[in-house]
């Protein structure tokens, strides 16, 4: 077995695990102790892995601290990494995402709350605002989501740097072709079941999009009611729920080698968020979801109530894949077979808020 790096962002604290061969170790205490995590990037690009961390602190306020030493110790920049200019009137809440760009060797993003992109040109250690986006024109009519007014994800195109895309809660899909110049709503096909009009240019309820592995240009997205696959990097939206149990939900991961897989974890409803039946399954799709199945082998058979944030479940790029996902019950479960099987490795944290595991040497 490959060694995997295994990052937890909680409530109060970022823990951290390794897995050497079979045998999963954790570290016996938290990092950032007392912090909310919200984010967790693990950049493998450079000849060292770096950790990305956003940490809120009740006290300090938020940041963004990195570690070279696979989360031995951290660094916080001296001025804000992330902040919001003078000019914007905003504040910064949180920092809802950490994205190692595709195309670009140093470049990663963050997405914050307000709503906004920022782009670093030094692995994540000074962030500048994408004021075209900030500045968009529909800006004025987005609304806060049930969680706040979170950009919380971000993708990009290994094929071209030009091209991101990103989702915000609950202003929905946006996408640019030109570096961040300029942007463009895209979420035809996409049902916002809770305004006047369920068909908008804007504003849906977006929870989370997951990039297929193969097919750049595929992408999932777990939707506020509604489960859906873009063929056209988001231009166009199709329905693809059929065989879930609910279309409600958080999270959404794509399998990291296999083409057409993805994993999904249902909830009951937005009145009701507790697993689909009250029972703690994560459902895959091989065949970019035309169908679904449940993958719930070691996983508890009980009525379980652990719900899975958006950002709480992933891969982490083995083959086999791993896949991990952490619950608000502050269990954490692994698989080390692309998901047929599975493990608790942790029980008993804060509320589990992100998940990020990678293969590291």
């Amino acid at each position: 077995m490959t060694d995997v790096l295994l990052s937890v962002g909680t409530r109060k604290g970022l823990f951290i695990g390794r897995r050497r061969g079979g045998a999963w170790e954790f570290d016996e205490s938290p990092y950032f102790n007392a912090q909310a995590v919200y984010s967790i990037a693990i950049d493998t690009r450079g000849e060292r892995p770096r950790l990305l961390a956003g940490g809120d602190s009740s006290h300090w306020g938020p940041s963004v601290f990195h570690s070279d030493d696979l989360g031995r110790t951290w660094a916080e920049p001296a001025q804000p990494a992330v902040k919001f200019p003078k000019d914007t009137g905003a504040s910064l809440e949180r920092v809802w995402q950490l994205h190692p760009a595709a195309a670009e060797p140093d470049v990663v993003y963050a997405g914050t709350e307000p709503a906004a992109l920022y782009r670093s040109e030094d692995r994540g250690e000074s962030f500048e605002l994408v004021r075209p986006l900030w500045e968009h024109p529909t800006r004025s009519k987005w609304v806060p989501g049930g969680g706040g007014e979170g950009l919380h994800t971000i993708l990009t195109d290994h094929r071209d740097p030009r091209a991101v895309t990103v989702a915000v809660s609950t202003a929905g899909v946006f996408r640019t072709e030109d570096g961040g110049v300029s942007w463009a709503p895209s979420n035809s096909g996409v049902s916002a079941v809770f305004l006047p009009d369920p068909n908008p240019e804007f504003g849906q309820c977006v929870h989370k999009i997951a990039q297929d592995a193969v097919t750049p240009d595929r992408l999932y997205l777990q939707n506020h009611w509604g489960v859906y696959r873009s063929d056209d990097a988001g231009k166009h939206w199709t329905d693809i729920g059929d065989g879930l149990p609910s279309t409600f939900g958080f999270a959404a991961a794509a399998h990291p080698h296999r083409g057409d897989t993805a994993y999904v974890f249902p909830i009951n409803a937005d009145a009701d968020r507790v697993p689909a039946g009250r029972r703690c399954r994560v459902y895959r799709t091989a065949d970019a979801g035309k169908s679904w199945e449940p993958l719930s082998a070691g996983l508890p058979a009980e009525d379980h109530y652990g719900t899975v944030l958006r950002d709480a479940l992933c891969t982490d790029g083995a083959d086999p894949a791993g896949v991990y996902f952490g619950n608000r019950n502050g269990e954490v479960y692994a698989s080390a077979d692309d998901g047929d099987s599975w493990r608790q490795l942790a029980s008993h944290l804060p509320d589990v808020l992100c998940v990020r595991a990678a293969v590291v040497a």
